[in-house]
């Protein structure tokens, strides 16, 4: 299963805002590919998502390489592995073949490292003094895409798309990519400006509601501020600990948008079984990761005066 907590419906039977997706994602990604498919539980989210990526990976006129390969990088930084290998599939669409190699290994030919470099310090923006100087709208709202990005999928998603993670051979990926080459080459033209797309974001997925008191937002908040995207060792504990001095209603959401926001995979059944008891929606379980996935974007978007 590639699911971790539901299983979205079929594309087919959408309707709305979240048909109209799709229907986008068919003409100018991969088609509806399970990163939106968990989305579809919110369908405004999942809009304001597609339309950020579009306009940031996608359009304008910034090299798609070095978008593609900002995202494979950041999604390393994340360490999402479902991401990594979407993109490196993604760069041999592109043609770069050797290029895309490397980027699975974390490495780079020396013309690109300091794009890489760049990219990877967004994850820790205070301590490596992360800035957007020098670079466009487009490459710095791929990087936000991938910092909210990563987070949905690492939370909702299993890491591997194929049966025992052959998306992580070669050649497995070297096919995909030219399945996808026409597709990936063609230009398309922005529907609006970047900044737009990210603050669309941005203002819904942080109004989590009546998911979160004020309190406990609050201290989500100052929680990513304060430890500027460590990896925690122990996620599970080190998320109870941060939680503790909260009232006792605040705890198990403060603590599921605390791990969206600093190790998403580590995320569990547990943890979500004890939400549902009292939010039992599948689109509440969405909302409140993507407050702590928009939350740690904003601290990079933030720490860097980038896009906002």
């Amino acid at each position: 299963m590639i699911y971790r907590f539901f299983t979205p419906p079929p594309a087919r039977t959408a309707t709305g805002e979240a048909a109209g997706v799709y229907r986008q994602l068919r003409e100018e990604f991969l088609g509806p590919v399970p990163t939106f498919q968990v989305l579809s539980a919110v369908p405004e989210l999942m809009g304001a998502t597609w339309s950020l990526m579009r306009e940031a990976l996608l359009a304008g006129d910034t090299s798609r390489t070095e978008r593609e390969l900002a995202a494979t990088s950041v999604s390393h930084a994340n360490r999402c592995r479902f991401c990594v290998d979407a993109h490196v599939m993604l760069l041999h669409g592109l043609g770069e073949h050797e290029l895309a190699e490397a980027a699975a290994r974390g490495e780079a030919p020396a013309a690109y490292r300091p794009l890489v470099a760049w990219a990877e310090a967004s994850r820790n923006p205070v301590t490596a003094r992360w800035t957007h100087d020098g670079y466009s709208a487009e490459l710095v709202g791929t990087v936000l895409a991938f910092h909210f990005i990563n987070r949905m999928v690492s939370a909702l998603l299993n890491p591997d798309l194929l049966p025992a993670g052959l998306q992580r051979s070669a050649m497995v990926r070297n096919v995909g990519g030219r399945l996808y080459a026409k597709v990936a080459r063609e230009h398309k033209q922005p529907r609006k400006p970047v900044e737009d797309a990210y603050a669309e974001l941005r203002n819904l997925a942080s109004n989590v509601g009546g998911l979160l008191s004020e309190a406990a937002q609050a201290h989500v908040k100052a929680v990513v501020a304060a430890e500027d995207g460590i990896h925690p060792q122990r996620p599970g504990d080190w998320a109870v600990d941060q939680v503790r001095d909260l009232p006792a209603l605040d705890r198990v959401g403060a603590r599921i948008a605390l791990l969206a926001a600093f190790a998403p995979s580590a995320l569990s059944q547990g943890d979500v079984a004890l939400w549902r008891l009292s939010h039992p929606s599948d689109a509440d379980l969405v909302r409140l990761v993507a407050y702590g996935a928009i939350t740690a974007t904003e601290h990079v978007a933030t720490a860097a005066h980038a896009l906002i």
